[in-house]
């Protein structure tokens, strides 16, 4: 069964207490973590004889703050900086008929549906799941993993967290407009659509599921997945704006015992409709994202070893100054690594950088967004199995914004069942 989870805050220290803070509620961690978590169901609980499933998972937190929004996953939201809470359900109502779901909140905001699909096995002795609502991301290796605990440190990839300066509600006229925007992901204007300053759009998000069909199915050592959904993979949509589909595949293969390769491809419209009706007078199924993806990961040990690469294209509307085919590219890439050196403690690291392709202007010629470059080392200790006390320090850099340069300590308490 996939399994739903999902999670963390704090309020900002004084300056002087930047370098203490993170460090003593570490501290804190281990002996709060121990309490929290006498009594607490360390399992998923099973009701009705095993029909009805429930699970969780909550995490707190903290860091200080992030000025250069190198974490932020939209303009209010920093994954150093949070309390997240999870509640998931599966019901099976017949071994060919499940339904699944999953509620959460952030800082106690709000409750949203993160998950909520059925799923059929029309032959249940066979490896074939359709799964029909929000479903799923079918890019990708970090989307399947992206619940707490299959992370090994506290902060996100930037391929599948870092927002760049390009939106799907707004556009620019012209390319230096989208050059003045560099560094800018967190709150980027244009001039084409909607004029308010907004969060852009990260590569591939790990934030949001997808809404349509999704198909799975394997022979032997290989996997392969297949959906249809609303949005794009940087943009995926509940209901949709566009008039567009997103195709995706992902195959997997498991060659020897440890060792998964995987290669993924996305292709879906992205920009919204208001933007559509403007520079085009309707539907356009040209202007479309295309997202590559390529991962490995292999396990022997006491190492586990991940790698991944994802390259995502963005078609826009010629730019009227000078004219141009409007396609714009960004890569990332990421290898990381953990090492388990005593019982229930690790350590762990990543290091990982994000480009972007050159674009000329009238008076500006440069990448479209500034390239950042990331490294978090850290590591954890198992208070129980289901109770992990995390401690990373993040550095960032990159070519261009108002911060260029930035440091990061970072705490996580992380509860799951």
């Amino acid at each position: 069964m996939t399994s739903l989870r999902a999670l963390r805050f704090c309020g900002p220290p004084e300056p002087w207490r930047r370098r203490k803070l993170p460090g003593a509620f570490a501290a804190w961690l281990v002996v709060a973590g121990s309490a929290f978590a006498q009594g607490l169901p360390s399992e998923p609980v099973s009701i009705a004889g095993g029909r009805v499933v429930l699970g969780g998972e909550a995490a707190v937190s903290v860091a200080p703050p992030d000025p250069g929004y190198f974490n932020y996953t939209d303009y209010e939201h920093n994954t150093l900086r949070e309390i997240r809470l999870g509640l998931t359900a599966s019901v099976r109502a017949s071994s060919r008929l499940a339904f699944l779901g999953e509620v959460r909140t952030e800082n106690f905001n709000r409750v949203s549906p993160f998950a909520l699909y059925a799923r059929v096995r029309p032959f249940p002795a066979r490896r074939l799941d359709i799964q029909i609502g929000r479903i799923p991301p079918t890019f990708g290796a970090f989307t399947r993993r992206a619940y707490g605990h299959d992370n090994p440190l506290i902060g996100y990839p930037l391929a599948y967290q870092y927002l760049t300066s390009l939106r799907a509600d707004a556009v620019p006229a012209s390319a230096d407009e989208l050059l003045r925007m560099r560094a800018r992901g967190w709150q980027p204007s244009y001039s084409i659509g909607n004029p308010a300053p907004a969060p852009g759009l990260p590569l591939v998000t790990a934030f949001n599921w997808d809404t349509g069909v999704q198909v799975s199915t394997g022979w032997r050592a290989i996997d392969v997945t297949g959906a249809v959904t609303n949005g794009s993979a940087s943009n995926p949509r509940v209901s949709d704006d566009n008039a567009g589909k997103q195709i995706a595949v992902r195959a997997a293969i498991t060659p020897v015992t440890g060792l998964v390769v995987g290669s993924s491809f996305a292709r879906g419209q992205f920009l919204s409709r208001r933007v559509l009706s403007i520079v085009n007078s309707g539907h356009d199924d040209r202007f479309v994202q295309r997202a590559h993806g390529v991962d490995l990961e292999y396990s022997r040990d006491h190492w586990l070893v991940r790698a991944d690469a994802v390259l995502s294209q963005w078609r826009l509307p010629e730019f009227s100054s000078p004219p141009t085919h409007g396609t714009l590219t960004a890569f990332a890439g990421s290898v990381e690594g953990r090492y388990t050196f005593l019982p229930g403690a690790y350590a762990a690291a990543r290091l990982e950088h994000l480009t972007f392709d050159r674009v000329a202007g009238p008076t500006l010629t440069a990448t479209w967004d500034a390239p950042v470059s990331r490294v978090e080392v850290g590591g954890g200790y198992y208070l129980q199995r289901n109770v992990v006390a995390r401690l990373s320090y993040q550095h960032n850099t990159r070519s261009g914004g108002r911060i260029t340069r930035d440091g990061l300590m970072a705490a996580q308490l992380l509860y799951w069942f």
